[in-house]
C-alpha cells in the first residue's frame, strides 16, 4: 500500500505543478493579447492625430499642442497600461528587466550580468 501512496502524493504534486504552469501561461496569453490591442488602439490615435496636423498643414494654420492634447493624453494612458501588463508578464515568469540596458533576468539577481548596474 505505501507504493500506491507515494504514487498517488507524486501524481497529486505533479498535477499541481502542471496547473500552476498552465494558469500562468494563460494569464501570460491574455496579457499579450490586451498588449496587441493597446498598440493597435494606439495606431488608431497615432492616424487621428496624423489627420489633424495635415489639415492645419493644408489649412497653412499653425498646429498648437492643443489641438492634439486629447490624443496625447490618451496615447500616455495606454502607454501606462502596456508598460503595467509587460511587468506582469515578467512577474509570471519571476524575471525582472535591468533599469539600465533592459536585460531580462532572474528576480534573485542583485546585479545586472550584461552591464553590472546593481537591482533594486
Amino acid at each position: 500500500m505505501d507504493f500506491f501512496d507515494k504514487l498517488g502524493k507524486k501524481a497529486s504534486e505533479t498535477y499541481k505543478v502542471t496547473a500552476e504552469k498552465t494558469t500562468k501561461i494563460a494569464k501570460e496569453t491574455k496579457l499579450k493579447l490586451e498588449i496587441n490591442n493597446y498598440k493597435s488602439n494606439m495606431e488608431d490615435i497615432y492616424k487621428i492625430v496624423g489627420k489633424k496636423i495635415y489639415q492645419k498643414y493644408s489649412a497653412q494654420e499653425e498646429m498648437q499642442l492643443e489641438d492634439i492634447q486629447e490624443e496625447l493624453n490618451k496615447l500616455d494612458e495606454i502607454s501606462g497600461k502596456i508598460d503595467i501588463a509587460n511587468k506582469e508578464i515578467m512577474s509570471l515568469k519571476d524575471k525582472i528587466k535591468c533599469s539600465n540596458c533592459n536585460y531580462e533576468m532572474n528576480e534573485e539577481y542583485d546585479y545586472c550580468p550584461k552591464c553590472g548596474t546593481k537591482m533594486k
